[in-house]
């Protein structure tokens, strides 16, 4: 599950970096939108593999 977090975290850098250097402004609106989705699916994984090792 760590490979999965590393990877959505770095998608979302990518999204944020393309976000940045988009020319138009609706484009870098999506983009930054899915950087965040991005990241909020790699803390929900984050905090669910969390809770899993707490009930071992």
């Amino acid at each position: 599950m760590a490979k999965e977090v590393k990877q959505l975290r770095k998608q979302a850098e990518k999204a944020v970096r393309a976000a940045k250097e988009a020319a138009d402004a609706e484009v870098s609106e999506e983009l930054q939108a899915l950087a965040r989705a991005f990241q909020s699916q790699a803390d929900v994984l984050k905090s669910k593999k969390g809770a899993g090792k707490k009930q071992q």
